[in-house]
């Protein structure tokens, strides 16, 4: 089991304490991305004027956000994986067919040239 790793990071201007198994630098970079969310809708007009329990529902919303769009991506490249591998088996198939089909012909050459 990977030792705890205890980091300090700021997140929206204030700095805390975040621990758990991942490295220091997975840590600091899951503040980074938290940082640049805040900073992104800190930075549209309408954003400020918005109370701030509401600006917090928009940064969760932001973070589900990119949350479903990356699963989506994840499941549009394993499908695409799967039909790769498909693929690949299929062409694997197509060259043993193939290499069996020239072993017949030579092999019927060989014949030939006995007779």
């Amino acid at each position: 089991m990977a030792a705890k790793t205890a980091t300090r990071v700021t997140i929206g201007g204030k700095t805390y304490t975040l621990s758990g198994n991942e490295s220091e630098e997975y840590l600091q970079e899951v503040a980074s991305y938290l940082n640049g969310k805040i900073a992104q809708l800190k930075s549209d007009e309408e954003y400020r004027n918005v109370p701030f329990d509401m600006r917090n529902v928009l940064l969760q919303l932001n973070l589900a956000d990119d949350y479903f769009k990356a699963r989506s991506e994840i499941r549009k490249l394993r499908k695409r994986i799967d039909e790769k591998e498909q693929e690949l088996a299929d062409f694997k198939h197509e060259l043993v067919a193939t290499q069996m089909k020239l072993e017949a012909v030579r092999h019927e050459a060989k014949e030939g040239l006995s007779s």
